[in-house]
């Protein structure tokens, strides 16, 4: 069946020329994401594991900073705030945001707490293992007050606000009401790229992007031993939170946006290949903000997201979309068919 939003390829195209006046916000975890880059040509004596021989190693900004860096590799303007610690990874992630462009007026520094760091062992392509060091608990309200006094600041100037909740400890009740009730009054769309523990602090935002599993967990799977559909669990969901669009990612099998008042939206996948799914979902709240940002409908925005991320899942790593890409991709796909 064909779109029937009106949407043609040129109105996509015409939205996608508007991303670089975009400004967003993004209020999220900070990650340090470590990549330790190698070979196996053996399996260890002491043990039934592979032995890496290491070649390189190589840092990138990672969690809610890759939400900000693919907003700003597509040309947009982000205004990113989280919490590092006062440590050499701290200053490390730092200085990795200069190095990209992206602002690091909201970095928040807390001698308490150390930076997050998730360090990926890769072989032949192949993630090997991964390893987290992190302090999930809370952050302190003196962190929480920064982080709002940051977003007062900037608020007036932005199109949008994401918030990006990797659950390691910065999205919490006593930042994220605050910050609604900020966005609200100045009007400004608030999307959420989820985890499940935290779902009853979203009531109100605009939007959430969560995957099939998360969106499952959420409301619940199955009742009375029956698996419940996922028209059932996206449409519980909206009524649930209150908001205006629930985004459900859904793998190989694209995405299905679920509107207030309107037929469930199926988008189906462009991606061609799929190498690492790592920071996809990164991808499409970023994208997703950026087409609202721009003028876009939800189902317009649902769909310039879901042709971003059919690229990034196929590159090794985290990973974001280049312009020349996405416009490729725009220029390829056309309007795209519903389910």
């Amino acid at each position: 069946m064909k779109i029937t939003t009106g949407s043609t390829p040129e109105r996509l195209l015409n939205l996608f020329e508007r991303f670089p006046r975009t400004k967003v916000l993004v209020v999220g975890d900070f990650i340090l994401d470590e990549f330790i880059w190698g070979s196996v040509s053996r399996i260890s004596p002491e043990a039934p594991v592979p032995v890496v021989k290491v070649n390189r190693e190589s840092f990138l900004p990672g969690g809610s900073l890759n939400v900000a860096n693919n907003i700003r590799t597509l040309g947009g303007t982000v205004f990113p705030c989280g919490v590092v610690g006062r440590d050499l990874q701290g200053r490390l992630l730092a200085r990795k945001m200069r190095q990209f462009g992206i602002d690091t007026g909201g970095v928040v520094l807390d001698a308490n707490r150390p930076t997050t760091i998730k360090t990926r062992v890769i072989a032949h392509s192949q993630q090997v293992v991964r390893f987290d060091r992190e302090k999930a608990e809370p952050i302190s309200q003196a962190d929480a007050r920064k982080i709002l006094q940051f977003a007062r600041r900037k608020i007036k100037e932005v199109d949008a606000v994401i918030v990006e909740d990797y659950g390691k400890g910065l999205i919490e009740p006593f930042l994220v009401r605050p910050l609604l009730k900020l966005a609200k009054a100045y009007k400004k769309p608030i999307l959420v790229d989820p985890k499940v523990m935290h779902f009853p602090i979203y009531q109100g935002v605009t939007a959430i992007t969560p995957n099939r599993t998360e969106a499952y967990e959420a409301f619940g799977g199955s009742q009375n031993g029956r698996q419940r559909s996922l028209e059932e669990v996206g449409r519980a969901l909206l009524k649930r939170l209150q908001s205006r669009a629930v985004l459900i990612t859904l793998g190989e099998e694209g995405m299905a946006l679920f509107e207030k008042s309107q037929p469930t939206v199926k988008i189906p996948t462009t991606a061609r290949e799929v190498y690492d799914v790592s920071g996809a979902g990164d991808t499409v709240i970023a994208v997703f903000a950026m087409g609202l940002a721009a003028g876009a409908t939800l189902t317009e925005a649902a769909i310039l997201s879901n042709l971003a991320a059919g690229i990034v899942v196929g590159k090794l790593g985290t990973a974001t979309v280049e312009p020349s890409e996405l416009r490729q991709a725009l220029e390829n796909e056309g309007v795209l068919n519903y389910a």
